[in-house]
């Protein structure tokens, strides 16, 4: 596993989530996102590396799709296609899951070997979250 950088996608993980996504129906893309935001949430006192790896980038997709979001995905990183309509319920989802992988008992929050890598993925995190809250533009 290799992890190059602090951002959502900077991952082998997060890049083969992304990778998860090619090929499926809108509805199966939807099931993987959702499926990747519900293993953080119902994850006991610790939150595997991995499954928090998948939720931030799944996140960021989520955020990514928002009218006038400041979450940008860069086409080298998310899916080739566009991803589809994603219900409302999924944006809570993120939430959830993001605001568990921020915790302590989160290996993705305390990994971190360098202090500053460790607070550029907090804010990163941060960014996302902020972009799930913040109100839709219709």
């Amino acid at each position: 596993m290799g992890t190059w950088g602090t951002g959502p996608f900077d991952s082998d993980l997060a890049a083969d989530f992304v990778d998860e996504l090619e090929g499926l129906t809108h509805r199966q893309v939807i099931d993987v996102l959702g499926r990747a935001f519900q293993r953080v949430v119902d994850s006991g006192e610790r939150v595997d590396g991995g499954d928090g790896a998948e939720a931030v980038a799944a996140g960021a997709l989520v955020a990514g799709t928002l009218p006038g979001s400041p979450i940008v995905i860069d086409p080298d990183d998310g899916p080739i296609g566009p991803l589809p309509e994603l219900p409302p319920s999924l944006r809570v989802s993120a939430r959830l899951a993001l605001d568990r992988v921020l915790q302590d008992g989160s290996e993705m929050a305390t990994g971190w070997v360098d202090s500053t890598d460790s607070e550029q993925w907090h804010q990163e995190v941060r960014r996302i979250l902020e972009a799930l809250e913040a109100p839709t533009e219709h």
